[in-house]
């Protein structure tokens, strides 16, 4: 009796196992992809916030890095993002009663041009675009600026990841 019940519990849980196996937690499928080939993101917006685009773009590879097995790659990767910093902009949301206004946003938008060379249908250009509030009081600098870029910048790349290769 004991070995039966060993042999029916040992073959549920190599059955789970080996059916969990091919789950991925980050919920990215990359297919038969091997390398990824993240292009410098140039930022093309009229307001120009000089260390956004190479945090950008490093944000974005170490994303890719650390949630998919593939290798990056400096060029014929099997999946390639290239585009540009399209926006960068601060704009008064809500005001008080002396017409002014008591909360800023910032905002910024990138095109993306995504290429999978193993599955052409997955190709896309999409433009993605998050913002982060702050108080109208304070200035976009420092830790403000530190804390806002953060959060879209956290936010912009998961969007991307989320098109590309979890199909969301």
């Amino acid at each position: 009796m004991k070995k039966l019940t060993f042999i029916i519990l040992f073959s549920i849980s190599t059955l789970l196992l080996v059916a969990c196996g091919a789950y991925s937690f980050t919920g990215g499928n990359t297919g038969d992809a091997k390398t990824i080939q993240i292009d410098f993101f140039p930022n093309q917006a009229s307001l120009v916030e000089p260390v956004l685009t190479q945090r950008f773009t490093n944000d974005l590879q170490d994303l890719f890095t650390r949630q998919t097995n593939l290798t990056l790659t400096r060029s014929n990767g099997d999946l390639h993002f290239s585009g540009e910093i399209t926006d960068f902009r601060v704009t008064p949301m809500s005001g008080t009663s002396n017409q002014t206004a008591a909360q800023n946003r910032l905002t910024v938008t990138v095109n993306v041009r995504f290429i999978n060379k193993l599955e052409i249908k997955d190709d896309f250009e999409k433009t993605f675009s998050f913002y982060s509030d702050f108080g109208a009081n304070s200035q976009l600098t420092g830790s403000i600026l530190e804390a806002a870029l953060d959060e879209i910048v956290e936010r912009l790349t998961q969007d991307i990841f989320n098109a590309s290769v979890a199909k969301w």
